[in-house]
């Protein structure tokens, strides 16, 4: 098991990282984040991609996706990529990884591996 710090540090060296924080989307704030800050302001990100979050769970709701959670969430942009991994551990509800990558430095297929198996060590 890996504390918040380890894995974010751990996030921060995917190939491509731009920077990652975990975020409880209750609040929308961010609990812990890494990164250079002079691409994104991360804790604006917390924010804004709580409301992808919730979004995305209203609509499971409304089609009856009871059975079904969500693994992670792509957005692509023209640059990069971002992450939303909400964590499915039973003392991580209601709490997301998001990690924002440079698109040419990345791969997506790794970066996704990755996250995954940091959100599985990740202890709360």
């Amino acid at each position: 098991m890996a504390n918040l710090e380890m894995s974010l540090k751990e996030a921060m060296a995917i190939d491509g990282a731009i920077g990652v924080a975990l975020v409880d989307y209750g609040s929308g704030m961010a609990l812990g984040s890494l990164g250079d800050g002079g691409e994104m302001d991360l804790n604006v990100a917390a924010a804004g991609n709580t409301d992808v979050v919730r979004a995305k769970m209203r609509a499971m709701e409304m089609l009856n996706l009871h059975d079904n959670e969500i693994e992670d969430i792509l957005i692509s942009l023209t640059n990069q990529y971002h992450l939303v991994r909400p964590i499915t551990t039973p003392s991580g509800r209601g709490l997301f990884l998001f990690l924002a990558l440079n698109r040419s430095r990345s791969n997506l297929a790794m970066a996704r591996h990755q996250l995954k198996r940091i959100e599985l060590s990740l202890e709360i």
